[in-house]
């Protein structure tokens, strides 16, 4: 199966500061990846060089089997729900759903009006009057009803409530299994990337310093307090990557084994 995003030796670079290294990954098509790391880490970056609205300095990046906005065709495939979840404020929910329709050649309306009806979302409200989680609710809406192969967002609850945060995620699940589009969904917020993720990219200082599927990494993965056991490799603290389960080892869980890589990143004491 093609693979949803692939990248090998990406770099960007913005003048004398390198936003992204290197950057060799897959990106596993039919999926939801969680694109991880602190900020300033190049997650935007690698996100906009996917969508095609950033151009890569160096190395290779293909998106569904083919560059990145390589023509309408391309383009039509990816949907994208920026960070700042960019919606016309003056528009209303009925004005946005037109405006995708006329966008969009594979536009599902039908999709559309179902979803803004099941949020209870009045399509006369202008969207500089719905409340965060609506609004990120919306643009969700509108990038799926464009039927894209694979929707890329960009850290799109960090701004919200918890419960708001919850009700999207949920929907995120729902328009995976239903649609069986491809996803990475970038954020800092661990707890939220566990919840729904079953593969991860771990950026940090412009560099992927951990990739693969959640269960795998989980199983090679262990806390170990004390001496580091033979054959076993520290990456911080106590969190040790070896084969099998040192003895005494304590099993760890997504958001902590993210944590360990980025404080390793960032010089961390060990």
């Amino acid at each position: 199966m093609t693979a949803a995003m692939e990248t090998e030796d990406l770099t960007k670079r913005y003048g004398r500061t390198t936003a992204l290294t290197d950057c060799t990954v897959a990106v596993p098509a039919g999926r939801i990846v969680g694109l991880v790391g602190p900020n300033g880490a190049g997650k935007s970056t690698l996100l906009g060089m996917t969508c095609g609205i950033v151009a890569p300095t160096a190395g290779r990046i293909e998106v569904l089997g083919h560059p990145p906005g390589a023509g309408a065709a391309q383009l039509a495939r990816v949907g994208f729900v920026a960070q700042d979840v960019p919606l016309y404020r003056g528009l209303s929910v009925a004005d946005h759903l037109r405006l995708g329709a006329r966008l969009n050649p594979r536009w599902d309306a039908a999709l559309a009006a179902d979803r803004i009806e099941r949020l209870g979302l009045d399509p006369a409200r202008k969207a500089g009057a719905l409340s965060g989680g609506q609004r990120a609710q919306l643009a969700l809406t509108l990038a799926a009803a464009k039927r894209a192969d694979l929707l890329v967002l960009d850290e799109p609850v960090a701004s919200l409530d918890p419960l708001a945060r919850r009700a999207f995620l949920h929907d995120l699940l729902g328009f995976v299994a239903e649609l069986g589009v491809s996803v990475i969904l970038s954020s800092h917020l661990l707890g939220d990337v566990e919840r729904v993720c079953d593969h991860v990219v771990v950026l940090a200082g412009g560099r992927v310093q951990l990739a693969g599927d959640v269960a795998g990494l989980l199983t090679v993965h262990h806390r170990v307090t004390g001496e580091l056991p033979a054959g076993a490799e520290r990456i911080h603290a106590d969190v040790v990557r070896a084969a099998g389960a040192p003895p005494g080892a304590r099993p760890i869980g997504l958001e902590d084994l993210g944590l360990a890589y980025m404080s390793r990143a960032a010089g961390g004491a060990s």
